[in-house]
């Protein structure tokens, strides 16, 4: 659906009314807030060119609707959002916007992956207490009142039995919750020997949220655009990884020998460690048993990041794939700079079975491709 070219005059002054709201109590301008969210996605679509599609603009519709009521007096619960779709068609950008606009200070917005590496912590230090759940919660969300979660998915059983247990407490607690995912919520945790244990929080999710489909014909993520302010977008896809190209980038030379790196309790294979930047062979960090929360760690020490030796996944166990999912997903939200080297063209090395793929394929395809010596 095209969109007309916003009066700037007007969003201008309503984004100064939104600066002043955010100083107030919640319960002030409420009807002003809802308009305000309204301008900052149309102000946004057109500073980066996009238009907005007729699914992206009934999300809004709801985030505006949902604003004006969590800054009212009213003491409605409010349901949930779930928002789902293709890759590349706006979720986070959505739940990113709404998460700056509404003009809240008891908010947190996280990537899921990071959220649940750190409920699994605080459970287990707190694993003595006769509700761990409860008192990890307590202190990893306070007086929270919205809550954003990126890239929801479930792969794992017992992940989804504890998903089961957060969801329910995060709706007694009357939080608003946020989430984007790939996946309506009937196919979620897709593998069919454990599908029917997670119904119940498919059933939960169905009763305590609006589900709303992303769609929309245009990849953004493949869309020619600046990234001036993105560090991930700068990094580099090099194949086939020559002697000259390496040089060229100062990359290690391929076969470097191993240094022990200490990850909290363990020890992890690197293969250059300087300053703020670390390098790895793909086997070191997906070919062993490594967390999202040693992903994590490691993040917070180093902001650029070499991965050397990526094979074609497709030759790969699941696991293996798995973990570089999950690795990508980390290092494109917490935006490390990367330059992965492998001796295929991209599309061949991607050409996997794990079903988040797709994910993986469009993040690492704003990498920028160096195919010939430099």
């Amino acid at each position: 659906m095209a969109v007309r070219p916003p009066n700037r005059s007007r969003i201008k002054s309503r984004w100064q009314s939104l600066r002043r709201l955010l100083g107030k109590a919640p319960a002030a301008g409420s009807a002003e807030a809802s308009e305000v969210i309204h301008d900052y996605f149309r102000h946004q679509a057109h500073s980066r060119g996009y238009t907005l599609s007729h699914s992206q603009q009934r999300v809004i519709d709801c985030m505006a609707r949902h604003t004006c009521l969590l800054m009212g007096a009213s003491t409605q619960t409010l349901p949930g959002l779930y928002l789902h779709g293709a890759v590349g068609r706006g979720k986070s950008w959505l739940l990113d916007g709404f998460f700056r606009a509404v003009p809240l200070a008891h908010k947190q917005r996280l990537h899921f992956h990071q959220f649940f590496a750190q409920l699994h912590q605080g459970m287990f230090e707190h694993r003595d207490h006769p509700d761990a759940l409860a008192i990890t919660l307590d202190a990893l969300l306070s007086d929270c009142r919205v809550l954003c979660f990126d890239e929801f998915h479930v792969h794992d059983i017992g992940d989804a039995m504890l998903i089961t247990r957060l969801f329910k407490a995060l709706f007694q607690r009357g939080i608003l919750l946020l989430v984007t995912s790939n996946y309506p919520p009937a196919g979620l945790l897709p593998n069919p020997l454990y599908h029917a244990r997670f119904k119940p929080v498919i059933d939960l999710i169905n009763a305590r949220m609006q589900v709303m489909e992303v769609g929309g014909p245009h990849d953004y993520r493949s869309q020619v655009r600046s990234h001036a302010q993105q560090l991930f977008t700068q990094g580099h896809y090099v194949w086939p990884a020559s002697a000259v190209q390496r040089r060229s980038l100062n990359l290690p030379d391929r076969g470097a020998p191993p240094l022990l790196l200490p990850v909290g309790t363990r020890h992890f294979q690197a293969r250059l460690c300087d300053e703020r930047r670390i390098g790895f062979t793909f086997a070191d960090l997906c070919d062993q048993p490594v967390a999202v929360m040693d992903y994590l760690e490691l993040c917070r020490r180093f902001d650029r990041w070499i991965i050397d030796d990526l094979p074609r996944l497709a030759e790969c166990s699941m696991a293996a794939q798995q973990r570089f999912i999950n690795l990508i997903d980390v290092l494109y939200d917490q935006d490390k700079h990367l330059t992965l080297l492998a001796q295929h063209a991209l599309r061949e090395c991607l050409d996997g079975d794990a079903i988040d793929l797709a994910r993986t394929r469009s993040r690492l395809g704003q990498l920028v491709e160096v195919s010939e010596p430099v």
